[in-house]
C-alpha cells in the first residue's frame, strides 16, 4: 500500500485544519490558491494574509470580555498591537481598523504614530503604552506628543534613572507613567533577573520617596513581562502572582493606579499538533486578579495585553521552490531551496524557533525524512531535525518532475521582516524576495497585491556606495 504524504499528514493530525486544506491535491491558506499564487507571482516569494489579523484581535477581545462578563469582574480589557513584531503600514492599518491600542518600544515609533495620525487612521484618544529603554530623544518625543493631545500616552518606566531624565524635560502637563516591574527570567541553564524594569522589593519604596507627592507625574500603570509568553507552568504563574501581589501593594498606596498589564503574548501555532487552551488561560487570569483584589479590598484594574507575535503571526508565510536534491551519503538527502532560510526566516536560525513546514504540491507522493539547505553559503543555512528535534518529512519527488516542489514556512507574520532587515543588505547578497499583500474585499473576493518586487542588483548598489556604471 502506497504511504503518501497525505496519509502521513491524515493519520498524524487532524486536517484539514483552520488555515490549510487542499484543493485539487495543492495547499491552500485559508482558502486562498497557494498554486495561483506561485503560478502568477513565481518564487521565492513572502505574504501577508491581513483578515487573519483582525481574526486574533476579535478572538481575544470576545474571549477576556466572556471572561470579565462571567466572573462579574468590575474593570476593562485594553488590546494593545505591539509595533516591534511588524512595522509595515498595511499590517498597522489592519490592526488599527479593529481599534486596538499601540505599544512602542523606541524613538522612531513616536514618528509613526504621529505619521498615522496624519493620515487619519490614528485618533488622539487612542492609548499608546511607551516600553523599551527611554534614550533622550525618545523620552522628550513622547512628552511631546503628550503636549499635541494624546492623552491616552502612558509612560513605563524601565528603571529609576528614565524616571529622573523625565523630571529634567520641561512641560506643563502632568504626565503619566506605569513602572515596569524585573522578573527573574527563565533561561536554558539557570533562573536571571531580567535586566528589564525596576526589582520589584524597590518599587513600593521608589513610589512613596519620589512619585507619590511630585505633581508632575501621576501613576496609572504597573506592567510585567515574561519573555516565553503566557503558558500554563509553574514559572508563569510565580512571576504573575508576584506582580499581582505587588499591584495590590502598591493600588493601596496610589489613588490613580488604575491598570494591569500582562505584557508578554500568548504563543501561536507553530506545528499542526499544537494545542492551547486560550479560554482556560484568559479566565484564570481574571479569576486570580479579581480574587486578590476582594480579598484586600482594592478596586479591580483594567487590564492591558500587549500582543504582537500573536496579532500577526500566523497570518504571514513564505513559499519556495526546491532547485535541487542532493544525496550526501545512505541516510542524508537534502532539499536546496531558491533563497537562504537564515535570510528569510532568522527566528529559525538565530533561536531555533519553529514554523509551520508543508509542501504546497505532490501530497499524494511517497515522502521522506529530508534535510532543508538555502543557497548561501554558510554551513548554518539549515532546517532539519537535529536542531529543531522535530523530523522533516516531506514528499519524495524525481528531478525529472514537470513541476518542482514547493513548500511553504507559515506563521512568518512576526519579526522575521524586522529582524532580517528587510530590503537591506543580506548574507552573500541574496536579495529579499517579493513581498505580496492578500486581502478580501466587500464580497469576500480574494486580491492579491505585490507590495514589493525582489530586491535588485540596483537596490543593492544603492545601499552598499556603489557606482552602478
Amino acid at each position: 500500500m502506497k504511504n503518501s504524504y497525505f496519509d502521513l499528514i491524515e493519520q498524524s493530525y487532524y486536517f484539514p485544519q483552520e488555515g490549510f486544506d487542499l484543493r485539487d491535491n495543492y495547499l491552500t491558506f485559508h482558502g486562498v490558491s497557494l498554486k495561483h499564487l506561485i503560478d502568477k507571482h513565481g518564487t521565492p516569494f513572502r505574504f501577508i494574509y491581513l483578515p487573519k489579523i483582525g481574526d486574533q484581535i476579535k478572538k481575544t477581545r470576545n474571549l477576556f470580555n466572556r471572561a470579565i462578563k462571567n466572573n462579574a469582574y468590575k474593570g476593562n480589557y485594553h488590546f494593545c498591537y505591539c509595533t516591534k513584531c511588524n512595522h509595515f503600514y498595511h499590517v498597522i492599518n489592519e490592526a488599527l481598523k479593529h481599534q486596538v491600542n499601540i505599544e512602542t518600544s523606541s524613538s522612531f515609533d513616536i514618528d509613526l504614530i504621529l505619521n498615522l495620525n496624519k493620515k487619519g487612521k490614528l485618533d488622539k484618544d487612542r492609548i499608546i503604552i511607551h516600553n523599551g529603554y527611554k534614550t533622550d530623544d525618545y523620552l522628550k518625543k513622547i512628552v511631546k506628543m503628550q503636549e499635541l493631545g494624546f492623552t491616552n500616552s502612558i509612560i513605563v518606566l524601565d528603571s529609576i534613572f528614565e524616571f529622573n531624565r523625565l523630571l529634567k524635560i520641561k512641560t506643563n502637563l502632568k504626565v503619566k507613567i506605569g513602572l515596569r516591574m524585573a522578573i527573574n527570567e527563565e533561561a536554558q541553564s539557570a533562573y536571571y533577573t531580567s535586566r528589564l524594569g525596576i526589582p520589584h522589593n524597590e518599587i513600593i519604596q521608589f513610589f512613596k520617596d519620589s512619585i507619590k507627592d511630585n505633581e508632575k507625574v501621576e501613576l496609572k500603570m504597573l506592567h510585567f513581562f515574561v519573555d516565553s509568553g503566557i503558558k500554563d507552568t509553574p514559572y508563569y504563574w510565580g512571576e504573575f502572582k508576584k506582580a499581582l501581589k505587588l499591584y495590590v501593594e502598591l493600588k493601596k498606596e496610589s489613588v490613580n493606579l488604575d491598570s494591569f498589564n500582562l505584557g508578554g503574548g500568548f504563543p501561536i501555532r507553530n506545528h499542526l499538533g499544537f494545542e492551547y487552551n486560550y479560554e482556560y488561560m484568559i479566565n484564570e487570569i481574571i479569576t486570580n486578579i479579581k480574587e486578590a483584589c476582594t480579598n484586600e479590598n482594592v478596586t479591580e484594574p483594567d487590564i492591558y495585553t500587549e500582543f504582537g507575535k500573536y496579532t500577526v503571526g500566523e497570518s504571514g508565510a513564505i513559499i519556495f521552490e526546491v532547485l535541487e536534491q542532493k544525496q550526501q551519503n545512505d541516510s542524508e538527502t537534502w532539499y536546496i531551496i531558491n533563497n537562504s532560510l537564515m535570510n528569510t526566516i532568522p527566528d529559525a536560525w538565530s533561536i531555533q524557533e519553529k514554523f509551520i513546514l508543508l509542501p504546497i504540491n505532490k501530497w499524494n507522493n511517497e515522502y521522506g525524512r529530508v534535510n532543508i539547505g538555502g543557497i548561501s553559503c554558510d554551513h548554518s543555512d539549515y532546517y532539519n531535525s537535529e536542531d529543531f528535534n522535530q523530523e522533516v518529512l516531506l514528499p519524495s519527488y524525481s528531478p525529472k518532475d514537470k513541476e518542482p516542489l514547493y513548500i511553504g514556512f507559515f506563521h512568518t507574520g512576526a519579526y522575521q521582516d524586522s529582524v532580517s532587515g528587510y530590503g537591506g543588505i543580506k548574507h552573500c547578497l541574496i536579495p529579499s524576495p517579493k513581498h505580496v499583500i492578500i486581502d478580501r474585499d466587500e464580497k469576500g473576493n480574494i486580491i492579491d497585491t505585490v507590495y514589493r518586487e525582489e530586491q535588485s542588483i540596483k537596490d543593492m548598489f544603492n545601499i552598499l556606495g556603489y557606482d552602478e556604471k
